[in-house]
């Protein structure tokens, strides 16, 4: 595995830790030192399953989702001692969640750095999913480095103390048909109804579908995205909106 990791490769992946700004002394001088196990590890964080079968980011992101999980519950122990064991759940399923690595994944530049084969590189679709596996793998290699949380936690806890506060001041957009169920069920109402209309079949296309939310058989609120799931969440995001700013909920 060294052989296959050319000088260009190692400078690439230093050059990408580098801009992670994690504020630690021990990985500052495994970056300066190009500690070549330690680069093997981030450069298969970084090789999706179709360019190689065998050497990936597979088992490092099965790792990483244990590790993430335990640096989210460490954050919230720290940061939001008084929070109860739901409360706990709730914001960690958040900022752990599939949606929030693809954000982070994104605003690392991770796509860049990734290696892939043929068929993923013309896939569209799997284009997010694949920075958010990466993501997640990367933080599991941060773990491998020293088998310590100390430098995931000093990575991610600046980056939760944001996000995390963000969803705390307006759960609901984040959570918006959960919401909208519960409000439902507060109401005595039936369940919310989502009826989905493909308008074009057109891969990434914000408006691909149309979701209208019907309550007690009327229409309350309609919004377009790019995928089923995405579309039923705008158009319950609007709903709810739309009923904080009527004093309803």
């Amino acid at each position: 595995m060294i052989n296959t990791i050319n000088a260009k490769r190692i400078n690439q992946i230093i050059t990408f830790l580098q801009t992670l700004k994690i504020r630690s002394k021990r990985f500052s001088e495994i970056i300066s030192t190009h500690n070549i196990s330690v680069i093997q590890d981030f450069n298969q964080a970084l090789i999706h399953s179709s360019d190689d079968k065998i050497i990936n980011y597979e088992k490092l992101e099965f790792f990483g989702d244990a590790v993430l999980r335990l640096a989210a519950s460490i954050f919230i122990e720290k940061k939001y001692p008084q929070m109860s064991v739901g409360e706990r759940s709730e914001l960690r399923a958040q900022i752990v969640s599939d949606e929030w690595l693809i954000k982070l994944g994104k605003e690392i530049g991770i796509e860049k750095l990734i290696i892939k084969g043929p068929k993923a590189l013309g896939d569209e679709n799997s284009k997010n999913t694949i920075i958010g596996e990466a993501t997640e793998a990367l933080i599991g290699a941060l773990y491998k480095c020293f088998n310590s949380m100390q430098e995931v936690n000093l990575w991610l806890d600046d980056i939760w103390e944001e996000d995390s506060e963000t969803f705390l001041k307006a759960p609901y957009k984040f959570k918006s048909k959960t919401v909208l169920q519960e409000w439902c069920q507060s109401k005595g109402f039936d369940l919310p109804i989502y009826k989905i209309i493909e308008i074009s079949q057109k891969n990434g296309d914000p408006k691909r579908f149309s979701c209208d939310i019907f309550i007690e058989g009327l229409k309350e609120s309609t919004a377009f995205g790019k995928s089923h799931k995405q579309a039923e969440t705008n158009a319950a995001r609007v709903l709810i909106e739309k009923l904080r700013t009527i004093g309803k909920i």
